[in-house]
């Protein structure tokens, strides 16, 4: 079984793109999502999150996104920090979840893969592209924060220029029709060489 990387910068639409795999039957494992759940489900990582930010990383036992972003996104020491303590665990979550798939190939999706340096750990990586100026007014509609916020973010992650080169597949996603072309285009790669 193949496993894959969905990567991309915020706002370029990567989850919109694993939807579209999805329909293809695709399992698709959401880093960022599962992240946030262990985060709040799993007392170790609170215990090591309070411990790098301080007691107003949570909030009623949840985890305070908004006070956690502000952090880590004005600090690249801390962002460091905390994907040293999150990604470790999500890795360990998505090997777990990957056992139990059976499929020909399934994706991991992820937004910092190049930026950790984990590419190796893939038989394959798609990136999804998008212009700067869309994907900050998707992050901006998505997130309700300032477009400051989304170039903070933005900033922590390499340019799709440097990306691109380093991936096997590159879906520019600014109209749905042809990404949900090149999604299907893929696909097919994919399972032809599985």
């Amino acid at each position: 079984m193949k496993v894959v990387a969905l990567t991309g910068g915020i706002g370029s639409g990567k989850s919109t793109v694993a939807k579209m795999f999805r329909s293809w039957d695709v399992p698709v494992y959401d880093s960022d999502k599962e992240a946030k759940l262990l985060l709040n489900r799993s007392k170790k990582l609170r215990k090591e999150l309070i411990s790098l930010l301080g007691e107003k990383a949570y909030k009623d036992k949840k985890l305070n996104r908004t006070y956690v972003a502000d952090k880590i996104f004005k600090d690249k020491k801390l962002l460091f920090k905390m994907n040293n303590i999150v990604h470790p665990a999500v890795r360990k979550h998505f090997l777990k979840w990957a056992k139990k798939q059976e499929a020909n190939y399934i994706i991991q999706e992820a937004a910092i893969i190049f930026e950790n340096g984990n590419q190796h750990h893939y038989d394959a990586i798609i990136l999804v592209t998008a212009p700067q100026e869309l994907r900050i007014q998707r992050v901006v509609n998505r997130d309700d924060v300032s477009e400051k916020e989304v170039l903070a973010r933005i900033k922590n992650q390499w340019s799709d220029e440097k990306k691109i080169p380093l991936s096997d597949f590159v879906i520019e996603n600014t109209d749905l029709d042809q990404t949900a072309a090149k999604v299907s285009e893929i696909n097919l790669a994919l399972l032809d060489n599985s």
